[in-house]
């Protein structure tokens, strides 16, 4: 997953968790999950991200994700974010020397990121899609290294 789709699923999770009146106050949250960018490529995001503001419950105006008119909260951001790389994963499938994983939508490039970074000899990369990953398997490969490799490195709990 590039920077700048990790940086705004952070943001996204930020603004859906928590009542952010400013953008220093967001910049703050990102750095509090590890996440550092400038004002003006914050700036940038919130407006590809048709991200707006709406009054919370306190009656300021804190940011909103787009089609959202009521603000929910959610107790921790850190463990949301930390959530988002750990579910998402429906099934796993194989073609030759490649693995297809089925992931729920918009979940596959976090999970190829996972597979990608799980640096296991028997997996040579992946491409995401949507809610698809493909895995290039080293030849020969077992599936079953193959399910425990891609499983481990995206907290899958199912066998095939």
């Amino acid at each position: 997953m590039s920077l700048r789709n990790q940086r705004q699923e952070v943001i996204k999770m930020i603004v859906s968790s928590e009542e952010i009146a400013t953008q220093e106050e967001l910049l703050g949250a990102m750095k509090q999950v590890g996440i550092q960018c400038t004002q003006a490529t914050l700036s940038r995001d919130l407006r590809q991200m048709h991200i707006t503001k709406a009054v919370g419950k306190k009656g300021q105006t804190i940011y909103v994700l787009p089609h959202t008119r009521v603000h929910h909260s959610v107790e921790d951001t850190q463990a949301s974010v930390n959530a988002m790389h750990r579910i998402g994963v429906l099934s796993i499938k194989f073609s030759g020397t490649m693995a297809i994983v089925k992931t729920l939508p918009g979940y596959a490039p976090h999970v190829a990121y996972d597979i990608d970074n799980a640096n296991s000899d028997c997996i040579l990369g992946t491409v995401a899609g949507d809610d698809t990953v493909f895995v290039a398997l080293s030849e020969n490969t077992d599936r079953s290294v193959a399910v425990d490799a891609i499983g481990s490195a995206a907290n899958y709990p199912n066998k095939i």
